[in-house]
């Protein structure tokens, strides 16, 4: 069992709307980073504001901090909870060839998704109040292909595809250390290395994918993410920077 890492506090919730939402109503109390897990959430959320299944046994979590970073800085800590989510996930099953990153903030699981992460944040200008890290995580079960948007990936569990059974209470504790120690190298070192890692996992990379928003297409080579987050493509208008897409393999 993993250590609780010193400074991060702890709070296990029976039952909320949401984690994201729960975040929101206590960042305003808080001295210090906090983990909210809720063993049971009834209006859980993606991105865009799609539903996200919560079966019981699953994962759903939100880290609350205040950063001290611009909010563009303060953004890319979604690649600091992928990657800390990608050691997580070795660290329980030993399987490193298994787990991919997908950008933006996806985690995939032999070609299907296992996990995903929304940023939320409050304030304005350079200044943000607090920043939210939502993860949920299929542990036990996944929704049916029926309930994902043409052309996205499966949904898969951990237990499914690795017989890999463990609590949301435990996972929290692998994934709060984990995190603490890449958190500690971010804001210590900065993005580069963080960026360097997450890209040694990156799924496609060096792969023709599709990235779309809802007025754009783009089709070409993942060839990198920048120093700033973005998702680098080579198309045949040329090399392009995507701050912000859903990406289709």
């Amino acid at each position: 069992m993993s250590a609780w890492p010193d400074g991060y506090g702890r709070r296990v919730l029976p039952s909320v709307s949401s984690t994201l939402s729960e975040a929101a109503r206590i960042a305003p109390e808080l001295t210090g980073p906090e983990w909210i897990l809720a063993l049971e959430q009834t209006a859980a959320r993606g991105r865009r504001g799609r539903p996200w299944a919560m079966p019981p046994g699953n994962f759903a979590a939100t880290l609350v901090l205040h950063p001290s970073e611009p909010p563009g800085v303060a953004a890319v800590r979604s690649f600091v909870a992928s990657l800390a989510l990608y050691r997580a996930f070795v660290a329980v099953t030993g399987r490193e060839d298994a787990f991919a990153l997908k950008w933006p903030n996806d985690v995939l699981l032999r070609g299907g998704k296992i996990a995903g992460i929304l940023l939320e944040s409050v304030g304005q200008g350079r200044g943000i109040s607090h920043l939210a890290i939502g993860i949920g995580v299929n542990l036990v079960a996944a929704p049916g292909a029926d309930a994902v948007e043409p052309g996205a990936l499966r949904p898969v569990s951990l237990s499914s595809e690795t017989g890999v059974v463990i609590t949301p209470e435990a996972f929290l504790d692998v994934l709060a250390s984990e995190y603490a120690v890449l958190e500690q190298q971010f804001t210590t070192y900065g993005f580069s290395a963080i960026r360097a890692e997450w890209l040694a996992h990156a799924a496609r990379l060096g792969e023709v994918i599709t990235a779309r928003t809802g007025t754009r297409e783009d089709v070409g080579t993942f060839v990198d993410v920048d120093e700033t987050g973005n998702l680098i493509l080579d198309t045949s208008d040329g090399r392009r920077a995507i701050a912000a897409a859903d990406v289709f393999f």
